[in-house]
């Protein structure tokens, strides 16, 4: 796209603040409220969309789904999602 090879220049405010052009922010989806991370770097300041959750390791991840029973069966867990369904059916 031609927004990426394009020379677009901002200014930087008294308050440190610099706008991004909108051709860019268009181009990149980056509506008002856009997280980004900020990064020195060699060739200069690289901003990228902040993720949206924190990272996490596998272990943090399964650890919410700690369950301390016998395992179920396939048949345990088809009776259990037909009940909720006949549940949510009533409601």
């Amino acid at each position: 796209m031609a927004v990426a090879r394009e020379v677009l220049t901002t200014v930087m405010s008294t308050k440190g603040q610099v706008i991004l052009p909108k051709p860019l922010r268009d181009h990149l989806r980056w509506p008002a409220g856009t997280r980004l991370t900020v990064e020195d770097t060699a060739e200069g300041v690289l901003l990228r969309p902040a993720p949206a959750f924190p990272a996490t390791t596998i272990d943090e991840a399964f650890g919410a789904l700690a369950y301390d029973a016998p395992p179920l069966t396939i048949e345990d867990m088809d009776m259990a999602i037909a009940a909720e369904a006949k549940r949510r059916a009533r409601d």
